[in-house]
């Protein structure tokens, strides 16, 4: 049958994708793709548990476990400072919660995780958004 053969190339497909996004993007972009690959990893973990699927629910909660350690492992206290550290504060709380919703197939602990990580990823977004110094003085000079 072609069904899983096509599976299986879309599977190759994406898995390439995405390297080669992760291999061109900025810094700024990779904290995004981490952001997204959490909130898609906790979402994918609530469907296993609605659907009785342990196995998966551990795969996609320890994923997103793994995520947010990165996170974590990719700031900078130094530059960072308090907003670092409440940063690193923040993510080993959400790590704790994914681990404890994975102990009790607990939903509501994964929508407490997306609520919290939303505002970052919101203001992470922002930052994206926001036109840069240079950029905007060359917008406003006389021409």
């Amino acid at each position: 049958m072609a069904t899983p053969n096509i599976s299986k190339g879309l599977r190759q497909y994406q898995q390439v994708n995405t390297q080669s996004s992760v291999a061109y993007a900025s810094p700024h972009r990779l904290i995004q793709m981490l952001m997204e690959g959490a909130f898609e990893r906790i979402a994918v973990a609530k469907g296993c548990i609605q659907r009785q699927d342990i196995a998966g629910k551990g795969e996609q909660i320890g994923k997103a476990i793994d995520i947010v350690g990165g996170l974590r492992e990719g700031l900078n206290h130094d530059a960072g400072g308090e907003i670092a550290a409440n940063l690193d504060a923040l993510y080993a709380y959400l790590q704790k919660r994914l681990l404890e919703a994975n102990l009790r197939s607990d939903v509501a602990m994964l929508d407490e995780v997306a609520d919290l990580l939303r505002p970052v990823k919101e203001a992470w977004d922002a930052i994206g958004d926001a036109p840069k110094a240079e950029d905007a003085a060359v917008a406003d000079a006389p021409a």
